[in-house]
């Protein structure tokens, strides 16, 4: 890569045991993320779950009750956000409405005490990067959703920062932009060698973003995984049905042996599937299992569970079916739409052959 492109080296992030209270709310409970140099992490949850009150702490404009910040093993938090050397992101951009592109962009060199030539190297050298060498003298107004979002990517980019922390900057763009953006943000983070947390609520965003995923629930981190990982080895019922989407269904535990666990499904099938050791027999249980572990079939056996077929929706290259158990459990099952065979003759339903389904204890 040319030396010109180079920011700073890329950094650790170790948050360690950090809570943020408000009064006697609880925003942040505890959290701890050991996040590795040139690494993107996606902080994931729905609103409230304390993944921005988290990214601002990072940031300096909000001090924890408790815990520590530290990049590279250093502790930062006596620092002021102006002395982190971490960029942002906002949602909105932020930017100067009054003032050009370029001007925008030099805007937190000038603050840093940059002078002269070097502000405007370094605003020509990451417009290039962001691929707007030619809008310097356009001002905010003039531009798209997506340039905005350039710009102010830019602007962070510019001050050399060993963190970058993106909050929610998607969320504004329609979707093919949208997808158009993470890519970029992707491509320059790799090529930058930044180390970058991305604040979401949007799931496929952090699947398709993130190295690892961090996902937040009433302040806490639930698991903090790959992806992967994530979706298919869900550790709590919580991120089991936040990332994807699942099918539950009710059963019981009949046997245990060596880490497998004979379940009885209300819906009328006997599955014999791996099983956390805290599941003794008679447990109730849950079975999670994702729509495209499902498959349709014709012929009845102890493994399938008669069905009702309901409702068949194309999109795209797969096709979505409902369908309902006779315990009236309504599962979704997802088929490529080229191998979808007469749905009349198929009124069972079986694991297909590479499900990985979840147990996980049921109430009752």
């Amino acid at each position: 890569m040319p030396e010109a492109l180079k920011v700073n080296a890329a950094r650790s992030l170790d948050v360690e045991d950090l809570s943020v209270r408000y009064g006697t709310s609880t925003a942040v409970d505890g959290v701890t993320l050991a996040i590795e140099p040139g690494e993107v992490v996606a902080l994931l949850g729905p609103s409230g779950c304390g993944k921005t009150t988290l990214l601002r702490v990072i940031a300096g404009f909000v001090r924890q009750a408790a815990g520590r910040v530290r990049v590279d093993g250093a502790t930062i938090d006596h620092l002021p956000s102006n002395q982190r050397n971490i960029g942002i992101v906002f949602q909105n951009y932020a930017l100067f409405p009054h003032m050009t592109v370029a001007e925008n962009v030099a805007y937190g060199l000038r603050a840093r005490g940059v002078r002269g030539p070097e502000i405007q190297a370094r605003v020509s050298r990451f417009l290039e990067t962001v691929q707007l060498g030619g809008f310097k003298e356009r001002l905010p107004r003039q531009l798209s959703g997506g340039q905005q979002q350039r710009v102010a990517l830019a602007r962070a980019l510019a001050i050399e920062p060993s963190i970058l922390l993106l909050d929610e900057p998607f969320a504004a763009l329609d979707r093919n932009l949208r997808l158009d953006m993470q890519i970029e943000i992707k491509r320059l983070q790799r090529t930058l060698g930044l180390t970058t947390i991305l604040v979401t609520h949007d799931q496929d965003e952090a699947m398709s973003v993130a190295d690892r995923i961090a996902v937040m629930n009433r302040g806490k981190v639930e698991q903090f995984d790959t992806p992967v990982s994530i979706y298919d080895k869900p550790q709590t019922l919580f991120v089991n049905g936040f990332i994807g989407t699942t099918n539950l269904m009710n059963g019981r535990v009949t046997s245990r042996q060596n880490g497998t666990a004979t379940v009885a499904l209300d819906a009328g099938a006997t599955l014999t599937l791996p099983a956390p050791a805290g599941l003794g027999v008679g447990t109730a249980v849950l079975m999670s299992v994702r729509p495209e572990q499902l498959a349709l079939c014709a012929v009845p056996g102890p493994e399938a569970w008669k069905i009702e077929p309901g409702l068949a929706l194309p999109i795209g290259a797969q096709l979505v079916h409902e369908a309902r158990a006779i315990d009236g459990t309504v599962l979704k099952i997802i088929e490529p739409r080229r191998a979808a065979a007469a749905d009349a003759d198929r009124t069972y339903c079986s694991l297909a052959a590479d499900a990985r389904p979840t147990l996980f204890p049921r109430s009752t």
